[in-house]
Formats: structure tokens, sequence, C-alpha cells
């Protein structure tokens, strides 16, 4: 069944519906959409994963028994894997026991909530309603947030604003101005693992930054540093503190993450015509060159590229 285009149905909620059984998902479909919501179908578990991933839902009804995967289990990979929201509705139905043991496994998994079956179609409109108007608040404070959801530095929002907030006061003071671009990528590609050394790195950057440094999450696996007062030399240690908390050596390479970096330095800061968050763009200009040169080199200062001669 092709999936609907996702802007074509902006206007009212997505809800996958994963279910083997025609007759139910059937059901559960003429309940939905008379009332305004757009249904798309999965048919395993395997395609209900794939199509959560790719047609980001609004909500997410699964059936406990799929052939190839139960729903609980479903549901549990889908709260692990960080691209998909924590903020969206997982409901589980099930024509099988319903009991207190089952739904305590489906709430351990991340689920809002675990229906035996006939469903009441009316009590399940009220609680949809309910659930994905909590969504849209949950979305739309951490939209408006400026520190990031999984490890409580800031997200790019947030360290735009530190970014310049800390370039005002270091050019009244010409002081010197750093920043550094950390990207770490686990040699393991599982999820799970990826996402809780990438929160390692972040809670190290965290407890052992500056209380006068601006710290923040770009992106997965990425951090930024806003040093103020801080020079190439205090970049480079900063650097090196980091590997040593994190066991790696950057001779032999790392056993389990490989972390490189670009920095970016001004020493008088008063005396140039950028903005501290250019400055931060140029740190990851180096880490993108350094990505793509393929030595052993871990850490790489930004250079101007000199302008061609005439």
């Amino acid at each position: 069944m092709p999936m609907p285009d996702r802007e074509s149905v902006a206007h009212s909620p997505l809800v996958l519906i994963a279910d083997d059984q025609e007759w139910s998902a059937r059901s559960l479909e003429s309940i939905l959409s008379p009332n305004g919501y757009t249904v798309i179908r999965a048919y395993t578990g395997q395609q209900a994963l794939d199509r959560a991933l790719s047609a980001h839902p609004d909500l997410v009804i699964l059936d406990a028994q799929m052939p190839d995967l139960h729903g609980i289990e479903v549901c549990r990979r889908l709260r692990e894997d960080p691209r998909f929201s924590a903020t969206i509705p997982i409901l589980i139905t099930t024509a099988g026991p319903s009991g207190r043991a089952q739904r305590l496994d489906a709430y351990r998994a991340g689920a809002w909530e675990f229906l035996g079956q006939p469903l009441d179609g009316e009590g399940l409109l009220l609680k949809l309603g309910t659930y994905l108007a909590a969504k849209r608040d949950a979305d739309r404070t951490r939209e408006e947030s400026l520190l990031d959801q999984d490890t409580g530095l800031y997200n790019m929002r947030g360290l735009s604003r530190r970014a310049r907030e800390i370039g005002s006061e270091v050019y009244r003071r010409r002081q010197p101005l750093a920043c550094l671009v950390l990207a770490a990528e686990p040699v393991s590609t599982d999820v799970p693992t990826h996402r809780r050394l990438t929160s390692q790195l972040g809670r190290l950057l965290r407890d052992g930054g500056r209380s006068s440094d601006a710290i923040g999450r770009l992106g997965d696996g990425e951090f930024g540093v806003i040093a103020p007062a801080t020079e190439g030399r205090g970049a480079l240690r900063l650097f090196e503190r980091i590997q040593q908390a994190l066991g790696l050596n950057p001779v032999d390479g790392p056993p389990f993450l490989a972390l490189q970096a670009g920095y970016s330095v001004v020493p008088d800061f008063g005396a140039v015509e950028i903005d501290a968050v250019e400055l931060l763009l140029r740190a990851t200009t180096a880490l993108r060159e350094l990505q793509g040169a393929g030595t052993p080199e871990r850490i790489r200062l930004f250079r101007p590229t000199p302008a061609p001669a005439l």
C-alpha cells in the first residue's frame, strides 16, 4: 500500500497502524478516518519500524501479535532509536491477554496505552485527542527550548544565542576567543551504543567544562565549545583532556570511539569583523576538512583559503 505524501496530509494527524489482521486494522481505520485522521498501514513488526522512521507519524498503534516481532518489542526498539521522537504516542492493542502483567510490560517498553479488543471507539478518540494535544505542547516547548533534551547541554539554537552573548563580552574586553567542534564516532554502529557514547561525551563536556564556556550539541555525536579568553593552546589542552577522560589514545587509535575536532581562534576578538557564530562555523569547516583527509590527525586549526592571485 503506497504511503501518502506527508505534505498532503499535514492538516490532519498521521497515524501508523501496524496489524497483520485485516479485520482489526480496518476496524481501527473506520474509527479514525471519519474523524480527521490519515492512516498508513504496516503488516509486520519490521514494516512498522521502517515506516515509523520514514513517514514520521504523529501516532503509532501496534498490534501485539504480529507475525515477526511482538508489538511490545517494536515499541521498545522505537523508543531506543534516537531518530524516533520521544513525544510520539505509541498504543498497543491486543486480542489476546490484556491483564496487569501485559500492561506493565507495554508501559516498560514505552507505550502510552495498552488496550484490549474490542475497542471502545468513542473512548479511543478521546484518548487520542488528549495524547496528540500533549505531543503538540511537548514539541512546541522543545522547539522553543535552548537545551538539548538528551544531554542537558545547549542545542544549536541555544549555542548560537550564547555565542553572540559571549562574543559581545570578549569584544568589549578585547580578549581572545576559541571555538572547538568535536565529532565522536563509535566503532560500533549499534544505535543504543551510539546513543550511550554520545550521552557519555556530552556528560564529560558538561562536567569538565569551565563555567565561562558555552557547550552545545550540534548533531548526532557532534558538540561545540565556545571558550572565551582562550587561545590556541587552551583549545588543544581542552581536546587532550576530553581524550584522556574517554580513555582514547591519539597515536594507536581509540578502542571504542573515534574523536576528532576542528577549532578556530581569534587572539583579539575586538580587532576582527566576524561574530562568534562565524567562528563556530569555521571550526566546523576545519572538522569537515579533517574528516575528509583520511589522515591520523585528530585536531585541525581552521586556516582561511588564500585568495587567488590576480
